[in-house]
């Protein structure tokens, strides 16, 4: 699908594999709309890539709304990616045996509220825009790309609410794309292995820990970079054979329990 004159919306797009993806877009001519809560790093992105930046939180109906209508004053909205997310790591249990130290079910409810309902409510109004697009030639009005990772697969201990919620994603993607297909809307998910960006921090630690963790990759053996991830979330938009996939891009891990 040629993206070049729409617009595209990215969530969690300040940041990360995000701006990866923003920063790709643009390069594919689309006007890209960067929705996040990092209001100094992603206006910074949107001037960089001439597009532009809306404060979104996916937990806020109002501003997704806010930020489907601004993709559309840049041009017709083709894309949405995503991208935004949070992660958690909690036992599920406590080792005292009281219920007050078992697992945070307000944090559990926060991880799905963004991660998984937040993705969910950006693709049911960004695909609405969409619809009332005309088709291209080969019957396409948008495509979705969602951001999973592996540990919807092969989640480890503590990672319930975060496994939960990207296995949701995973599970949506089929019936979504299924259900989409007759308003020419494709979806498509992408699940990230081990990832370098800032979450990691930065210095000599950071560097030795991230180069530990990059031993447990099958091959190559590192941590991926974003850019390698939003080449695949852009093949996803472009290719116009690709519907209700899950592509895992890790490098051939398989995480161990933990």
């Amino acid at each position: 699908m040629d993206i070049s004159g729409a617009s595209a919306i990215v969530t969690g797009g300040a940041s990360g594999i995000g701006a990866a993806v923003v920063r790709q877009l643009a390069a594919k001519g689309a006007k890209v709309i960067v929705a996040d809560l990092q209001a100094d790093k992603g206006q910074a992105l949107a001037d960089e890539v001439g597009g532009a930046f809306v404060a979104v939180d996916v937990t806020d109906t109002e501003q997704i709304k806010q930020a489907v209508d601004a993709a559309g004053e840049l041009g017709p909205l083709r894309v949405l990616v995503n991208s935004a997310g949070i992660g958690w790591a909690q036992r599920t249990i406590g080792r005292d045996g009281e219920f007050d130290s078992a697992h945070d079910l307000g944090a559990f409810s926060k991880v799905i509220a963004i991660n998984l309902i937040g993705s969910f409510d950006a693709l049911r109004l960004a695909a609405t825009a969409m619809s009332r697009n005309e088709p291209d030639d080969d019957g396409q009005r948008g495509v979705v790309v969602n951001m999973a990772s592996v540990a919807a697969f092969d989640g480890q201990i503590g990672q319930a609410s975060y496994s939960a919620s990207k296995g949701g994603i995973v599970g949506m993607t089929l019936p979504i794309a299924r259900d989409l297909s007759s308003s020419g809307i494709r979806v498509n998910t992408v699940a990230p292995g081990l990832i370098d960006t800032p979450i990691y921090g930065e210095g000599p630690d950071s560097e030795a820990f991230k180069a530990k963790l990059g031993e447990s990759v099958l091959f190559p053996k590192r941590l991926g970079v974003p850019d390698e991830l939003a080449s695949m979330v852009v093949e996803c938009v472009t290719n116009s054979y690709l519907n209700g996939e899950v592509i895992r891009v890790d490098g051939g891990i398989r995480m161990p329990p933990k």
